[in-house]
């Protein structure tokens, strides 16, 4: 049968596990799947999506990724730099999920909907990157608002599920909030101070200028995405949601753009869903995203504070736009412009 051999590395996580969801929900054309994870998740049985197939754990360490044609890697910036780098070598290209290769120039940082073209830059080390979750969405929505008026500027302030830190993050939200109402011990050790009930203006860690390493990915990976003129600043926050990152984005543009023609533009735009009524309810909140495909947009309103400026309000799945999805639409725009070995 025609069709890619692909390695899911770290296919336990939570990453991993969405992207064999997404592989077998999209119908991607496999050859052959691999999961493979740490030794201690090795000979796991785990589940491909809902296609009633079963995975056996190989072991990472050993796994040789020669006559593999690609390996969607999400366990971490310190495994894909030292395992990346090998595959790649092997000849598997390499869609990398941490931020390990990001801002490296020789590798593409690809969202498909905003800067496609870019991955023809893959061949110069073979791994392709995907960006941090809350780039993902933001760059999703402002790409055709950019295309229509120019972004000169953008603010925004963040409000990331405790999925992005991993299980670990989930299950403390989880425990921490079952303790605080049966009278328990809620002492933090995911995150540096409780989540539940609370909000944390800290993730990643502190950078010399006082921002954390979140705010700065954010700055930096929408430059090299969509415009290295863009001038962005960024307020990162957990917040006492499981799964979807929230943002509110201030816009400052070039041109002028009305709040009717930025809805009229992003009703029609790639990837993105305007959910914009102006009366309760009318507006996509986190648990509304969870599990879609789209990056949703609602309360879409001019800034009178500025010149030509746009308030916005982001949500999407950052286990799925924002992190799997993401890198499998890497892969499907691999296969067709690059590799082309499916029927």
């Amino acid at each position: 049968m025609s069709g890619y051999r692909v390695a899911v590395v770290g296919a336990t996580g939570n990453v991993g596990r969405e992207i064999l969801n997404i592989l077998a929900e999209r119908q991607f054309p496999l050859a052959e799947v691999a999961a493979v994870a740490s030794a201690r998740s090795t000979g796991d049985i785990i589940d491909f999506g809902d296609s009633g197939k079963e995975l056996k754990v190989k072991n990472l360490e050993h796994f040789d990724f020669a006559g593999w044609d690609m390996a969607l890697f999400s366990a971490g910036g310190e495994i894909s730099k030292a395992h990346a780098p090998r595959a790649a070598a092997a000849g598997c290209t390499v869609i990398d999920n941490s931020s390990a290769f990001r801002m490296d120039p020789d590798v593409p940082l690809i969202v498909p909907e905003v800067n496609a073209e870019a991955i023809a830059g893959y061949r110069a080390k073979n791994i392709i990157a995907n960006p941090n979750c809350s780039t993902a969405q933001m760059v999703v929505a402002l790409k055709p608002l950019h295309d229509a008026a120019r972004i000169k500027r953008v603010v925004v302030a963040t409000y990331q599920s405790v999925s992005g830190a991993g299980k670990a993050g989930m299950d403390e939200l989880f425990e921490q909030s079952r303790n605080i109402f049966v009278g328990d011990s809620n002492e933090p050790v995911k995150f540096t101070k409780q989540i539940a009930f609370n909000v944390i203006p800290h993730i990643d860690s502190f950078l010399d200028d006082g921002s954390t390493k979140e705010e700065w990915k954010m700055v930096v990976e929408t430059k090299k995405i969509l415009d290295p003129g863009i001038k962005v600043t960024a307020t990162c926050v957990r917040v006492p949601v499981f799964v979807g990152h929230s943002e509110a984005v201030h816009v400052e543009f070039e041109d002028e753009i009305s709040a009717a023609e930025a809805q009229a533009i992003l009703r029609e735009a790639p990837g993105v869903m305007l959910v914009d009524k102006r009366e309760d309810g009318g507006y996509v909140t986190p648990v509304e995203c969870v599990g879609d495909y789209a990056t949703f947009v609602s309360r879409v309103r001019e800034d009178p504070t500025v010149d030509n400026g746009l308030a916005l309000w982001i949500v999407s799945d950052n286990l799925r736009k924002g992190a799997a999805l993401n890198a499998v639409q890497i892969a499907e725009l691999l296969g067709r412009r690059h590799l082309q070995k499916a029927a």
